[in-house]
């Protein structure tokens, strides 16, 4: 039995890609700053600050699959919270590696979160690709260093993937609940201008592209985890009306309001440009959900 470690697994896509897991005949284990009693996980202790690890966790472990990060978007940025978003993801990705290192642990494979906003908040014409560069901005730096992090676990031999994910779509939690609260009270609006591009990915599809990367070998380097359907903030906010029987009747709700209220976070929603899935669909990857119809149609709730 193929044992996988996940770091973040208490979250909200470390929850259900562990169940999905665990289906699938894995031996799971989560690394969280707690530990909880779970009959089917084993849980261990890790301090990312101050940089100490339970050993114990990585005895016999196959894969490591890396979620652990603080939300961008929970609090506003200021300068403390923007090294608080770095640290967590660099500094847990650089413990990792020193007790692999340190361990001589035979980890097959590195799998770690990365996010589509490598390629910059910005509203262009342009379907970025996993070649683009990562942008001049701080989501796009947070990911390079983020990435950077990541690619050392390839000096190792350890075969290493990113999936660089778009907006994740599940039914309890997460951003789909906050796009929908508004739109079933009726007070649902389009952000901003409503031409920023949305890339999306539903949970289901986002957890079973970490199992076809642990599975298929010939997967390294970055991908987007996104589906393939392209849809900018006023066809999604529609159709997510449309699927709840609502009518949006409010104006756009201004950029200029939003970035008053949220600061430079506003950037978020308010900007967003295409990203393709062409690459992790030619390894052989199939969306059960590749379009918003689709997701919605599992997501919603009839009542």
């Amino acid at each position: 039995m193929e044992r996988v470690l996940i770091t973040g697994g208490t979250g909200l896509i470390g929850r259900e890609l562990s169940k999905k897991l665990l289906k699938k005949g894995y031996a799971v284990s989560v690394l969280s700053r707690t530990k909880k009693i779970n009959n089917s996980i084993q849980f261990y202790c890790w301090d990312i600050e101050n940089q100490t690890i339970d050993k114990k966790s990585l005895l016999n472990v196959d894969y490591i699959i890396h979620l652990t990060g603080t939300g961008v978007a929970d609090k506003r940025w200021t300068n403390k919270r923007k090294k608080e978003i770095i640290d967590s993801r660099v500094n847990s990705t650089k413990l990792l590696l020193k007790f692999i290192d340190k361990e001589n642990s035979k980890i097959k494979a590195f799998i770690s979160a990365s996010g589509v906003n490598y390629y910059g908040t910005i509203t262009s014409e342009k379907i970025f690709i996993e070649n683009d560069s990562f942008a001049d901005d701080f989501l796009g730096k947070v990911c390079e260093l983020w990435e950077k992090s990541v690619n050392k676990f390839a000096n190792f031999g350890i075969r290493v993937v990113k999936l660089r994910t778009g907006v994740v779509l599940a039914k309890n939690g997460g951003a789909f609940e906050k796009l929908v609260k508004p739109i079933k009270a009726s007070f649902g609006s389009t952000i901003g201008s409503g031409k920023q591009y949305m890339p999306w990915i539903h949970i289901d599809d986002l957890c079973e592209m970490y199992i076809h990367s642990i599975e298929n070998t010939k997967i390294s380097n970055a991908y987007n985890a996104v589906a393939p359907e392209h849809l900018n903030n006023q066809s999604f906010t529609q159709k997510i009306a449309l699927s709840l029987n609502k009518r949006i009747w409010l104006p756009k709700v201004p950029s200029v309001i939003l970035k008053l209220i949220l600061g430079e976070m506003s950037k978020i929603i308010t900007e967003g440009s295409r990203v393709s899935s062409e690459k992790i669909s030619q390894t052989g990857f199939l969306f059960k959900y590749p379009t918003l119809d689709l997701a919605l149609s599992d997501l919603v709730s009839k009542d």
